[in-house]
């Protein structure tokens, strides 16, 4: 078709939808309680702008922020009807699993590192939280304190050993 027959002003374009935090084909969606609470307050957030932009008067931008608004809705919707909370205080306290604070040292560096296992969605590095599906996390998972433990990273290995775990939650 030749492009004088093209009305390139109705052409739009759809959105980009940042896909949420990656979690392996077939694994389960663990989450702790707060990560399922934090969740719900994002879908209440996401409802809520859904809401404001239909009140809004029909234009380009209107179309395209509602396109991605309801496609990060749907995205979480999924995740959410994914989620399987689990009861961190339910957990082998002698062992490191899903919700344990961990803290280890790396030996080469000599330096010690404390950070909480938890769900996708909740990982957030800054506030020392780590996604259960992380390399660290692999490689602590079943691990008792005093355990040395070898972090594969590549074609290196650091190794560390367990100095706490904690259950807060």
């Amino acid at each position: 078709m030749s492009r004088a027959f093209v009305n390139e002003d109705n052409q739009e374009e759809a959105p980009l939808i940042p896909p949420r935090a990656p979690l392996p084909e077939g694994a389960t969606n663990y989450v702790t309680a707060k990560g399922m609470d934090l969740l719900r307050i994002e879908h209440k957030g996401l409802s809520g702008e859904l809401e404001t932009l239909h009140a809004l008067e029909d234009s380009k931008e209107k179309r395209y922020t509602l396109q991605l608004v309801k496609g990060k809705l749907s995205l979480l919707e999924e995740r959410i009807g994914s989620a399987r909370i689990l009861k961190i205080g339910e957990q082998d306290k002698s062992e490191v699993r899903f919700g344990a604070t961990v803290t280890v040292r790396f030996v080469q560096e000599n330096r010690n590192q404390t950070f909480q296992i938890v769900g996708v969605d909740e990982a957030d590095i800054k506030q020392s939280k780590i996604a259960f599906t992380a390399p660290i996390a692999i490689a602590l998972n079943d691990k008792s304190i005093g355990d040395q433990v070898p972090l594969k990273l590549g074609s290196s290995e650091r190794p560390m050993t367990v100095l706490d775990i904690r259950y807060d939650h």
